[in-house]
């Protein structure tokens, strides 16, 4: 006859070792921002990462690239809003440029800062 103990310790312990690694591969990926789903969706056909890395780059700063992307959403005929012209920016400005950013510049501010709203009356 096999004893409780040594039944949970055949048993049991592999049993719990399985679910543990079953749980951590059921991990889902981080869902992407409005940012990079408009960036992937519109621009990354013309736009590789080169673009962003060459040496005579149109955005030098927060203010620039966000001309940049308004600039090229046009061209493209995309009629987006201040709101998706900002979300893109900040993605890019988050992948690749990491320039600082000032509260109340197209409702982004860098990681860490705190940003104030007031309600109108």
């Amino acid at each position: 006859m096999t004893s409780p103990t040594r039944f949970a310790g055949r048993y049991l312990v592999p049993a719990a070792i399985a679910l543990a690694g079953l749980a951590a591969h059921a991990q889902t990926a981080p869902v992407p921002s409005r940012g990079e789903v408009l960036y992937t969706t519109h621009c990354i056909a013309c736009h590789t990462s080169e673009m962003h890395w060459r040496s005579n780059r149109r955005a030098h700063d927060w203010e620039s690239l966000k001309v940049q992307v308004r600039l090229w959403q046009g061209n493209s005929g995309l009629r987006w809003d201040e709101a998706d012209i900002a979300e893109v920016a900040g993605y890019l400005n988050d992948t690749v440029y990491h320039y600082p950013r000032m509260p109340g510049s197209g409702g982004l501010v860098s990681p860490g800062q705190t940003q104030s709203i007031s309600v109108a009356r």
